[in-house]
């Protein structure tokens, strides 16, 4: 086969998807500066780090798909290049085990910069292997995870909790737990974002055995399931704007109408074709509503 081309690359990265990486950074440097601790080479590398483990987990997915005949012609999404025949299986592994090297030296940058003791090496160390092993076995290995419905508690984990509490602790070396409010609402939202591929996947991946959350629940729990992760990321931001800052509140609302009116498509369009488009416009959303909390949180008096 002919040398990959950059651009599909580029597509099996999924670049609609990488919003996230900023999002769910960008929220753990707001808090930070909100405190007085911000770092801008902590927040980049932090940044880099994790859209570089969403690249891992995308190559990975593609990749354990692929081995398990998961994604076929028949896909409502859009087709990856291994399925395009634009590039084979070693390829892709080739360029996992690239990703994976390229997030591990981004990750012991980040480490190497911001540590401050002996248990921030450890802990931090030991969290960005368990993530770089997350990101692997979501579909890869003889019992993926993403195929027993457990994706969107890791994917809540991964990208919301840790990602931003760790963003956080990372510039001002201190936890407190108030901070586990944006960083659910992130994790929450992050979730949308897979739910929404399940969903939009769900023929497909019941033909495939992948038992995601949404072929365990049915479709139409899976909306209304949808619609609580939207309504859950709203009332975390809402109770840390009542305690810290009430007149956060005005942000709130507006990011709760953009998320209802989201809310509102995907519960109305049944037909999982309707969904291929929300993909990437619920990780914009995610990024849009972060992107408002942030500011609000740091501009308004």
């Amino acid at each position: 086969m002919a040398k990959t081309s950059f651009k599909v690359w580029l597509d099996t990265a999924r670049p609609k998807t990488l919003p996230l990486a900023l999002a769910i950074i960008l929220t753990g440097a707001a808090l930070a500066q909100w405190r007085g601790s911000f770092s801008w080479s902590v927040t980049l590398l932090c940044l880099l780090t994790a859209t570089l483990l969403q690249i891992v987990s995308n190559f990975a997915n593609d990749y354990g798909d692929y081995q398990k005949g998961s994604d076929t012609a028949e896909r409502i999404g859009p087709l990856r290049g291994i399925q395009q025949g634009r590039m084979t299986a070693e390829q892709l592994r080739k360029g996992l085990i690239i990703a994976i090297a390229a997030s591990l030296l981004s990750g012991v940058s980040l480490i190497a910069v911001a540590y401050e003791s002996l248990r921030d090496l450890v802990v931090f160390g030991a969290l960005g292997l368990l993530a770089v092993l997350a990101a692997i076995t979501y579909t890869v290995g003889k019992k993926p995870y993403g195929y027993l419905g457990l994706g969107d508690i890791s994917v809540f984990l991964f990208f919301g909790l840790l990602s931003v509490c760790g963003t956080y602790y990372l510039q001002t070396h201190e936890l407190r737990g108030d901070i586990f409010l944006p960083a659910a609402a992130c994790g929450l939202l992050s979730t949308a974002v897979l739910n929404i591929n399940n969903l939009r996947d769900i023929e497909q991946d019941k033909k495939a055995g992948k038992n995601t959350l949404i072929v365990r629940i049915g479709p139409e729990k899976g909306r209304i399931y949808h619609c609580l992760l939207l309504l859950g990321a709203v009332l975390c931001y809402a109770f840390f704007a009542l305690k810290h800052k009430p007149v956060l509140l005005w942000v709130i609302v507006i990011i709760a109408l953009l998320l209802a009116k989201h809310g509102r498509f995907v519960v109305t369009h049944k037909e999982p074709a309707a969904l291929r488009p929300m993909l990437a416009k619920m990780s914009m959303l995610a990024l849009i509503s972060t992107a408002l909390f942030s500011l609000g949180l740091l501009i308004l008096p």
